[in-house]
This record gives C-alpha cells, sequence and structure tokens, in this order.
C-alpha cells in the first residue's frame, strides 16, 4: 500500500539569505491508496514545491511525509526507495529524453532497479502500452518523434518502474486539446488498469472536472479548499477570488444563472450542464 500521509508540512528556501521564502506552511493531509487527486492553484502557490516532497526530492524544512508508513526521509535509504514508489513526471518532461532510442529510455528506470532483462522489456512494453506508444517506435530516437509523443514516452518511461503512487505536473502543457485529451486518458486507463494513486498539477479546470476525484486547492502556501469536484466547483465565487478559473461548463452556467435561469445542482462538465439545461425545457422554464 501507498497510502501518502503528511504532517505539519512546511518548506522555506533560502533560508537565512535575503531570499528566504516560505513555499508551503503547515500543511497536513491524507491521500489513500488509489485515489485520483487533482492539485490547483496559481503560479507560486505551492503546488510543485508540495509535489516535490513526496518523493523526496526536496526534504521538508519541517514536519513529516509518510508514504506505506514509512518516513521517507528517515534515511538515506528510505529516500532512495521511495523513488520507486512515487514516480514525478515534471513538466515538459520530453526535455528529459536522452538515451539513443525509445526502448532504451522507457527501459532506464527498470534497468537502475536492478531488474532482469526478461523483467526490463516486459515492462517497456507494459508502459508503451499504457501510453500508446507503438512498438514500431521503440528503436527510433527520442528527439525525431512528435511532441506528443516525447510526452507519452516520458511518461511510459516513469510508469515502467510500476509506482503505486504516478504524480504528473501540468502532464498536458504546451499540447493542442486533441493530445491533452489523449494524454490525459492514457493516465486514466492506467490507473484504471493498476490501482495506482494518481495525482496531477493542473491548470486545466476542465480536466480536473472530467477526471478527478478529489481536488485540492494551494493558495500562498496552504490548502484553500478540499474536496471532490462538485464540492469545489459548487463555489466559483470563491476559486475566482483566490485567482483561479472554473471549467467553461461552470462559468456558463453562471452565466445562464445570472440572466435568471434556475439550473439544478452543481454544473462542472459538459454532460452536467446539458442535463440541467434539458431538465429546465421540460419544466418549460426556458
Amino acid at each position: 500500500m501507498s497510502e501518502i500521509i503528511v504532517e505539519s508540512l512546511s518548506h522555506v528556501y533560502s533560508v537565512g539569505t535575503p531570499f528566504q521564502k516560505t513555499a508551503i506552511e503547515n500543511i497536513s493531509l491524507r491521500i489513500p491508496q488509489g485515489q485520483f487527486v487533482g492539485l490547483l492553484g496559481h503560479t507560486g502557490s505551492g503546488k510543485s514545491t508540495f509535489v516535490q516532497h513526496l518523493n523526496a526530492l526536496l526534504a521538508p524544512t519541517s514536519g513529516k511525509v509518510l508514504v506505506g508508513g514509512t518516513d521517507i526521509n528517515r534515511d538515506k535509504k528510505a529516500r532512495r526507495d521511495v523513488k520507486w514508489q512515487v514516480g514525478l513526471v515534471f513538466q515538459y518532461p520530453e526535455y528529459q529524453l536522452f538515451e539513443e532510442t525509445v526502448f532504451a529510455d522507457i527501459a532506464f528506470g527498470p534497468k537502475n532497479m536492478g531488474l532482469k532483462k526478461e523483467e526490463i522489456e516486459e515492462r517497456v512494453r507494459e508502459a508503451a502500452g499504457f501510453v500508446g506508444v507503438e512498438e514500431d517506435l521503440f528503436q527510433r530516437s527520442p528527439l525525431e518523434l512528435s511532441g506528443g509523443q516525447k510526452r507519452r514516452v516520458a511518461i511510459a518511461g516513469v510508469i515502467a518502474m510500476r509506482p503505486g503512487v504516478l504524480i504528473l505536473d501540468e502532464p498536458t502543457a504546451g499540447l493542442d486539446p486533441a493530445g491533452c485529451r489523449q494524454i490525459m486518458d492514457n493516465i486514466r486507463q492506467y490507473r484504471a488498469g493498476t490501482g495506482a494513486t494518481v495525482i496531477i498539477v493542473s491548470h486545466n479546470m476542465d480536466d480536473a472536472a472530467r477526471l478527478t476525484e478529489r481536488l485540492i486547492v494551494f493558495d500562498h502556501g496552504h490548502v484553500a479548499m478540499d474536496g471532490s469536484p462538485e464540492e469545489i466547483f459548487s463555489q466559483p465565487e470563491k476559486l475566482i477570488s483566490i485567482g483561479l478559473a472554473v471549467p467553461q461548463s461552470t462559468a456558463l452556467a453562471m452565466a445562464l444563472r445570472e440572466k435568471g435561469l434556475d439550473l439544478d445542482g452543481a454544473v462542472f462538465t459538459h454532460e452536467q450542464l446539458i442535463a440541467a439545461v434539458r431538465k429546465l425545457k421540460e419544466v418549460g422554464a426556458c
């Protein structure tokens, strides 16, 4: 089990210098195994700093992070072992591709885990399948691929380690709408097929509304909101006051309500908006 428990976590950059800055402060929360979580917040709100603590890439200034009941900063071995349990895909991960072939890039993590050749090959094919990388690309250079293909190869390289927790920082940044949807659908399929915990840092409210089951909203280094998409997006004014957008469907529902149309319930997906408008038509309200 890879349940994550965060206890009073704080991180201060450049301590004792004129540039000292508190990035996150006194954060406590629990993420159960298998949950699909979206982390929302404006630039500089602490999201990326927070996720870098979940696999010991950053050490806390104070507080603890436990994964599967183990304090991941307890010692050097714990910090090393958590890298296999918690996979982190950075924003624009394609810039981190460096091997000569696609196969070698996906295999890099499993090789460093000390696995046998047969298991490495099995994991590479499994990970490539999850993200839609065709095997006829295996011997090509990653530099020859399209932007979307590079993104999938980079994600496959993390998935190949079979982490119990997969964290992705803005996984669709810079992609066209079709590429965004394909990447997000690949991630959803991976989670459904493995039962892994998935944590996505995103500015895309529509993806957050469509895919996640829990949203954690950061604001100036603190958790400002934490709940289901329905709970979070039923408070659009609070999100806007924090400096965030709302899903397109929520924005349209707000505009319709301002025009006097009494849409029922929380609206944060296209399907919910269509259902709410149809219900109004059925009762003759529009």
